[in-house]
C-alpha cells in the first residue's frame, strides 16, 4: 500500500505516474491497447489495467494516501462504491447530496435492495447514531450545492456496525485540501471529471482505499461492468492533474474575494462559501480543511426568473453545469431535474482561474442587469 508522498503536493503532481527510465517518454503516453502480451502483470486492458490509467492511478493514490482506481466517471465509481453493498443492507447518504447518488439509492429502494436514510450533513449526532446500523455511510464534504461540511473527525472516530463502509466524495475539496482516508474512511471517491482533469474535457472517476480487500472488490466491480476509463480520457487527466494545485490556488483566491463581493451586494440575499465566518459549518471547515474550495451558492433578492436572467446576462462566466475548470461557470441549480428542493433563486458558481476583478465586473453586471427592481 503505497503512502502518502513524501514530496510536497505540487511535486507530487508533476513528477509521479512517470516512466523514469532511460530512454522513457518524458510524458505519460496514451495506451490504446485492450490486450497484451502475456506476462507476470497484464493480460487483458478491462482486468488488469494499461500504462496510462495507472499513472492516474498513482498520482491520486499518493495525494489520498491509498491505492487508486480509475473508472469511466464519477458516477462510475460511485455505482462500484454501492455495488458492495449486500441485499437488504441499510444505507445512509446526505440530504444535500448529488443528484446522481441520490437517484442510485433511491433506484435501489424501489427494487428493495436496500433501505435508505436521509440525514443532514451538519447533524454530527444522527450520522454517529445510524453508523451503528449502517452498511454503507456516504458522505460528501463539502455537499453539493449547500457546501456543508460534514465533521468527518467526529463521524469516522464513532462506533460503526461491522464491516460496514464509510466512504467520502470529496470532489469539491479535492485530495488536496481533504483526505478522507486520513481521517478513518475506508473509501474516498473523486470525479476526476472537475479537479484531477480541470479542462471541461473529459469524464473519469477515482475511487481510493488502503484496505486490499476492498481495492480487490472495487477492481472486480469495475471489471464486471466495464466501468473503465478511456485512453484519451486517463491520459487528459494525468495532463491535467500536473497542474491541479496552481489551478486550485489561483481559483480559491478567487472564489474568496467574490464570496466577499456577493455578501455585500444589495441583490443577494445570502451566499454559501465554507470560507465566510458567517458559513454555519465555518468551524469544521477551518479546523478540518486545507482550504475552502471553489465552489460558491448564493441567493439572489427575486424569483427563479430573475435568476435564470442573471445567468443569461453573463458574458465572461460560463453558463453551464459541472464545476472545477479553468473557466468559471455558474447555474441555477433548481432548474436541474431532482433539484427543485433548493431556493428558487439560488445559482451555484464555479471559480475558475480568471482575474478576479473581470470575474467581479461580469457578475455584478448581470445581478444589476438581470434582477427586476
Amino acid at each position: 500500500m503505497p503512502e502518502s508522498p513524501p514530496l510536497h503536493t505540487e511535486t507530487w503532481l508533476v513528477s509521479a505516474g512517470r516512466d523514469h527510465h532511460a530512454g522513457a517518454p518524458l510524458n505519460t503516453p496514451i495506451v490504446p491497447a485492450s490486450n497484451f502480451i502475456l506476462g507476470k502483470t497484464r493480460a487483458y486492458a478491462r482486468d488488469h489495467g494499461t500504462p496510462t490509467w495507472e499513472a492516474l492511478e498513482e498520482i491520486v493514490g499518493g495525494l489520498e494516501g491509498g491505492r487508486s482506481l480509475a473508472f469511466s466517471s464519477g458516477m462510475a465509481a460511485v455505482s462500484s462504491v454501492f455495488d458492495l453493498i449486500p441485499y437488504g443492507a441499510e444505507i445512509s447518504i446526505p440530504t444535500d447530496c448529488y443528484q446522481g447518488v441520490t437517484d442510485l439509492a433511491e433506484s435501489g429502494v424501489a427494487k428493495g435492495i436496500w433501505k435508505v436514510n436521509k440525514i443532514p450533513v451538519e447533524d454530527t449526532q444522527a450520522w454517529i447514531s445510524a453508523s451503528r446500523t449502517s452498511d454503507l455511510v456516504w458522505l460528501e464534504s463539502p455537499s453539493n450545492p449547500l457546501l456543508i461540511v460534514a465533521d468527518l473527525e467526529a463521524i469516522c472516530q464513532a462506533d460503526r456496525k461491522k464491516d460496514s463502509i464509510l466512504a467520502v466524495d470529496s470532489t469539491f475539496s479535492t485530495p488536496i485540501n481533504l483526505r478522507p482516508l486520513e481521517i478513518g474512511a475506508e473509501i474516498a471517491v473523486q470525479s476526476a471529471t472537475k479537479f484531477i482533469g480541470g479542462h471541461s474535457d473529459l469524464l473519469a472517476g477515482v475511487a481510493t482505499t488502503r484496505k486490499d480487500d476492498l481495492f480487490g472488490r472495487l477492481r472486480q466491480s469495475r471489471g464486471r461492468s466495464g466501468a473503465t476509463p478511456g485512453a484519451l480520457e486517463a491520459f487528459l487527466a494525468v495532463r491535467g492533474a500536473r497542474t491541479m494545485a496552481l489551478r486550485l490556488d489561483k481559483a480559491q483566491k478567487n472564489a474568496a474575494f467574490l464570496a466577499q463581493c456577493l455578501q455585500s451586494h444589495p441583490q443577494v440575499v445570502l451566499v454559501r462559501y465554507p470560507g465566510l465566518p458567517s458559513h454555519p459549518t465555518h468551524a469544521v471547515a477551518a479546523r478540518q480543511l486545507g482550504g475552502y474550495g471553489t465552489i460558491i451558492s448564493f441567493d439572489i433578492r427575486g424569483s427563479a426568473e430573475d435568476a435564470d436572467a442573471v445567468c443569461a446576462e453573463i458574458r465572461l462566466i460560463q453558463h453551464a453545469t459541472s464545476l472545477g475548470a479553468v473557466e468559471s461557470t455558474m447555474e441555477r441549480r433548481a432548474a436541474v431535474p431532482g433539484q427543485e428542493h433548493l431556493p428558487p433563486g439560488m445559482i451555484r458558481l464555479s471559480v475558475g482561474i480568471e482575474h478576479p476583478d473581470d470575474l467581479w465586473d461580469d457578475l455584478s453586471r448581470a445581478l444589476r442587469r438581470g434582477i427586476s427592481s
